[in-house]
């Protein structure tokens, strides 16, 4: 079994592994990226935090700062008055990956 995390970046939780790379909502500043570690399970031994886990770390580096998600359409319809209109946009992103769960 691998070791992994649970974190809570940006008030989203996120479980998480080595090596693994992983989508965020964009960071405003991506340098200073702080994540509170919930969570940390090893080879079956877990520890669990309240509200976090004293000591543990996960070392997040980014590897893209803004990355565009797939097209989302949103449509507005009112019956019976011929009012119809379609807007869409693409989320922004930042690509996170995970270094070292210590």
């Amino acid at each position: 079994m691998a070791k992994y995390a649970v974190i809570r970046l940006q008030g989203h939780q996120f479980k998480v592994e080595e090596k693994e790379e992983f989508l965020v909502d964009r960071l405003i500043d991506p340098k200073k990226i702080e994540a509170e570690v919930l969570l940390v399970a090893d080879e079956g031994k877990v520890k669990v935090g309240k509200p976090t886990v004293k000591d543990a770390k996960v070392t997040l580096k980014v590897v893209a700062e803004e990355v565009k998600g797939e097209k989302l359409y949103i449509w507005k319809f009112k019956a019976k008055s011929r009012y119809r209109r379609k807007t869409g946009f693409r989320p922004k992103y930042t690509k996170l990956l995970v270094q070292k769960i210590s």
